[in-house]
């Protein structure tokens, strides 16, 4: 074991750590922000339910397309260098986001803001598996999934309040300007590894042989990953699972509660905090729950069939707003909580030093799915809209949105498929001898 000096490294660590989930939080609430101020996008460019879902999801397109060049980019420049410029992308989208006058000036912010953030989970996870034991590994996904989330949770009933001060457009630039700070703070001190700053790797502080290297072409080395079949069920269960909740959570749960309930936008971000505070809690759960059982594949499984059981509960449960509702609430996001296992999963069926191409394969099947998604749900309700109005703002009845649930429902299903043929790692990597 190689001696090093065990405070400056839990500094080091943990100041990249915070660095990194600081900007985490930020990716989380461009993410969600849009249910919050769906409105008053609807009113600023007068869309309907299928453009406004389009403009939500150019933030999912673009992240979508740039999952697996974000595994490539975290497994060949590290960490530092991409989640930098990759905020510095956002800020500059998000302030572009807040000034635009038209519709196409709105989406090219929001793309900007979706190209900027889609390397920093990626980085992220790549950062946590070289400075974090391998054996916390989970533990350690889901804390990340915990303190991201609290963007999430700001995006839902503290916007809601900022807006009754300030317009969309001034929140939106003042983010822009904090996410360029940040860029700058992870230029100067994030490291992509403990040797960078003179420290032995995590490996070899237990008293372990460094994982090697990669010494091939990334190219041959995504193709490597692309062909392992045991890395696709996961993502699956993320595509149904993660992407239908966050299609709705991300942007139709207030204008559900506002039509078929009758709630503000206030009360109504009660109810999408409660399912991001329920995500955020059970991302901690599942991870900690997973490396203290050393089992992934029940974690996830029971995660998907809880879901799809909270999506049945939204179809067709008579339910209203009070308890009951927030319960219901909490129950998607709890159980979507699961999915942080599936990062752990796929990593743990390729070779360590392609973590970040693993990674960023299965967090493609979520982000495709909640870019589908969103649109498609704008589009099922445009279908059957009766043409009501209320200030500019399209109405959707309850009949509407009850087609959003059995969506929703099918894409469990989906999920629940991807689980059960998922391949057990016993939270250690399989491709290494035992």
């Amino acid at each position: 074991m190689i001696a090093y000096n065990r405070a400056r490294f839990l500094l080091a660590r943990w100041s990249i750590f915070a660095i990194l989930i600081a900007i985490y939080m930020l990716v989380f609430f461009h993410r969600m922000a849009p249910a919050v101020i769906s409105s008053d996008l609807m009113k600023a460019f007068n869309t309907s339910g299928a453009a406004l879902g389009s403009l939500a999801a150019m933030y999912f397109y673009i992240y979508t397309a740039m999952q697996i060049p974000a595994g490539v980019l975290a497994d060949t420049l590290g960490a530092r260098f991409t989640v930098s410029a990759g905020t510095l992308v956002a800020g500059c989208g998000s302030i572009m986001f807040g000034l635009a006058e038209t519709f196409t000036g709105a989406s090219v912010g929001r793309a900007l803001v979706g190209l900027g953030v889609s390397v920093v989970f990626v980085g992220l996870f790549k950062s946590n598996s070289v400075w974090f034991s391998e054996r916390n590994f989970g533990m350690v996904s889901g804390l990340t999934l915990l303190l991201g989330n609290i963007g999430a949770i700001a995006s839902a009933g503290p916007l809601a309040g900022l807006l009754r001060s300030y317009s969309w457009r001034s929140v939106f630039m003042a983010l822009g300007g904090v996410t360029l700070l940040l860029a700058v703070l992870a230029l100067l001190f994030v490291r992509n590894r403990p040797e960078d700053m003179g420290f032995p790797s995590m490996r070899q502080m237990e008293g372990k042989t460094s994982h090697p290297a990669s010494k091939r072409h990334w190219w041959d080395d995504l193709k490597s990953v692309v062909a392992t079949g045991s890395a696709w069920p996961v993502l699956w269960v993320d595509l149904g699972m993660v992407g239908s909740m966050l299609a709705f959570i991300g942007l139709w749960a207030i204008p559900f509660l506002r039509d078929v309930h009758g709630l503000a936008r206030s009360s109504a971000a009660v109810y999408t905090t409660s399912a991001l505070a329920g995500f955020a809690v059970g991302s901690m759960l599942a991870g900690w729950l997973s490396d203290r059982i050393g089992r992934r594949k029940p974690i996830i499984l029971g995660g998907t069939l809880i879901y799809t059981t909270a999506c049945v509960g939204l179809a067709y449960l008579p339910w209203h707003p009070g308890l009951v509702g927030i319960a219901q609430f909490a129950m998607l996001g709890i159980s979507t909580g699961g999915f942080v296992v599936t990062f752990a999963s796929a990593k743990e069926v390729v070779a360590p030093a392609l973590s970040g191409m693993a990674v960023g394969l299965v967090n493609t099947g979520l982000f495709f799915g909640a870019a589908v998604m969103q649109p498609l749900f704008g589009w099922a309700l445009d279908q059957s809209w009766n043409g009501r109005l209320d200030n500019g703002v399209r109405v959707y009845a309850a009949e509407d949105y009850h087609t959003v649930f059995l969506i929703m429902f099918g894409c469990a299903i989906i999920a629940v498929i991807g689980a059960s043929r998922i391949k057990e790692t016993n939270c250690r990597n399989i491709t290494i001898d035992s």
